[in-house]
């Protein structure tokens, strides 16, 4: 079995630190950075894209709605056409940093409420998906299995890869559990790491409404900003070597 670790990383703003961006780096395969909208900025942007590039980690653009304030998770409500012009200038701007430090862009990953709002309107995936292939036709869309994201990428031949995640609760529905319920973020590690195994081994999970879901998926994610995210990623990691799991970018398939 193979599997990539993904990590949203650079979600810092000015002098606004988030997350263990050169602790974390070492231990994952692909990073999505965020590109200035929800969190980031220039000089964040380039340094990050630097540290992935040092640590030969897959390079995502992690595009969300512009929404400072509420780190993109706040829903809004906005013609797709604007959604695919926001996503485009986003995606170009750390392109063109990965670039000019030598690299190349490997994915690209919707951020919070628009890679939500995205899963479940097939109006607004389109429109994402537009925007990624009217840049780059060879971005991999990062996005969950059964999604409009999905389909979308599908429909429009663009290649595309199966995510989960290891901190998150589930619904029966395979969507993310909101956050404003109790129990949508796992904080006992341990819990975590197990759903991580269960996921990368085509196993069912137990849901936050009490149900078994089973998830398809190439790629794990872990956030950046959750609680322990460093430890988190390390007992994955480790986890996974010793079930002989592989890790590897989703750029290597």
């Amino acid at each position: 079995m193979k599997m990539d670790i993904n990590c949203d990383l650079g979600e810092g703003f000015g002098h606004w630190k988030v997350g263990l961006d050169e602790l974390v780096m070492p231990l994952i395969t692909s990073a999505n950075i965020a590109c200035g909208f929800h969190a980031g900025d220039p000089i964040i942007m380039r340094k990050t894209v630097k540290l992935a590039l040092d640590h030969k980690v897959g390079i995502g653009a992690h595009p969300g709605f512009p929404d400072l304030q509420g780190f993109g998770r706040r829903a809004m409500t906005m013609p797709a056409e604007d959604v695919r012009d926001y996503v485009l200038y986003q995606i170009s701007a750390l392109k063109g940093f990965v670039e000019a430090e030598g690299g190349h862009l490997q994915h690209v990953k919707a951020h919070g409420a628009l890679y939500n709002i995205a899963s479940k309107d097939p109006v607004l995936a389109r429109a994402l998906v537009a925007a990624i292939q009217e840049l780059d036709d060879r971005l991999i869309v990062l996005c969950p299995a059964q999604s409009e994201m999905a389909r979308a990428a599908m429909a429009a031949d663009q290649p595309w890869r199966a995510e989960v995640f290891a901190d998150r609760a589930y619904m029966a529905d395979g969507s993310l559990a909101p956050r404003s319920l109790e129990g949508a973020v796992h904080k006992d590690q341990a819990k975590a790491v197990l759903q991580a195994l269960e996921l990368a081994k085509g196993m069912a999970i137990p849901t936050l409404d009490g149900k078994q879901i089973t998830l398809k998926a190439s790629s794990i994610c872990v956030h950046g900003d959750t609680e322990g995210a460093l430890d988190l990623v390390r007992s994955i990691r480790a986890t996974f070597q010793q079930d002989g799991i592989d890790i590897e970018p989703m750029g290597t398939r």
